[in-house]
């Protein structure tokens, strides 16, 4: 019980972080990061390589889990693929079944991080306002990318993971899309669905290569220069909006490696164009009212973050 206490809500945030993260152009790591734990996990990750020469190596296991904040790490992952696995063929029925409510509700989530993300800078400044409009200029011009079909063999899962990871961990970049990008995204979520555990375990493999080199990286980035990547990371999160905006357009279309008939290509349009296009109702109520909702969850996690004593910003130092 006491174990539950302590450590229920992160997994609960993994969790969290899982079902973000099957959803193509949500971020698994904007959620890290609205719920306060996104630097303790760059610290934690980044911190494996070393710990391993220096400790588990010479046979000190108790030191090497300390050194990587073990405890965290394995509660945080058993609650992103308790999530995955659970979660992976709900969302798709939502997202078939009830396209504009979910996207909307999504839309609401990355908006308020937006402002969430904003609020850590150290010394908000004008010139800001640049590498904040980089990261969304070049976010936006990733969501309009078609998708593209590869030929899963296995080579092609693990690599696949090493990439998707780099933008998993970033808020506003959603690992998900560039699978879809990567033409990838249907053959990873049905060896997820079917439990394949070759194919799960290449994806893992490169996952866990891609983020042991990332993390480090984005640490020593933040360690340097902090604001400029949070507000970077910022962009990203403001261009991604266009990605999970509820009313798209499907402009192209293409089969998946199951019969099935998917967009390839899609843009974002106004409710009206939507109700054109589609000729249907754009569900305008139904959309501000899950927006709305999206927005309530991340600032009530805000707010109940900010009732803990917790390091977030200034964890960086150990990255």
């Amino acid at each position: 019980m006491k174990f539950i206490q302590q450590h229920g809500g992160i997994f609960l945030r993994g969790a969290l972080m899982g079902a973000a993260d099957v959803v193509p152009g949500v971020s698994g790591g904007t959620v890290a990061f609205i719920t306060g734990i996104y630097f303790r996990l760059l610290g934690a990750i980044a911190a494996i390589p070393s710990a391993v020469v220096h400790e588990l190596v010479r046979g000190r296991i108790g030191r090497f889990w300390n050194s990587i904040d073990g405890t965290f790490l394995t509660v945080l992952l058993a609650g992103i693929l308790t999530s995955i696995v659970t979660l992976a063929s709900a969302i798709t029925w939502g997202l078939e079944t009830y396209p504009i409510a979910l996207w909307s509700f999504f839309f609401g989530l990355i908006l308020a991080s937006v402002w969430h993300v904003l609020g850590q800078l150290k010394a908000p400044r004008f010139w800001l306002a640049l590498p904040i409009a980089a990261g969304a200029v070049f976010a936006w011009w990733v969501t309009t990318l078609s998708a593209g079909q590869a030929d899963p063999a296995p080579a092609t899962f693990f690599f696949a993971g090493a990439i998707a990871i780099c933008a998993m961990i970033l808020p506003g970049l959603s690992g998900s899309f560039v699978l879809l990008v990567l033409g990838m995204y249907t053959p990873v979520l049905s060896a997820v669905r079917e439990f394949d555990l070759v194919i799960i375990s290449l994806f893992m493999a490169g996952c866990a290569l891609g983020l042991l080199s990332f993390a480090r990286i984005l640490g020593f980035a933040l360690r340097k220069a902090q604001d400029v990547i949070l507000a970077v990371l910022t962009g990203f999160m403001i261009g991604a909006l266009n990605r999970v905006w509820p009313w798209q357009e499907v402009l192209a279309w293409r089969t998946d490696s199951s019969g099935a008939r998917v967009p390839m290509e899609q843009v974002s349009v106004s409710p009206m164009r939507y109700a054109e296009v589609i000729g249907d109702s754009a569900q305008l109520p139904v959309a501000l009212a899950a927006i709305v909702l999206g927005i309530v969850v991340v600032l009530s996690g805000e707010w109940l973050a900010s009732r803990r004593s917790r390091p977030a910003v200034t964890s960086t130092a150990s990255l």
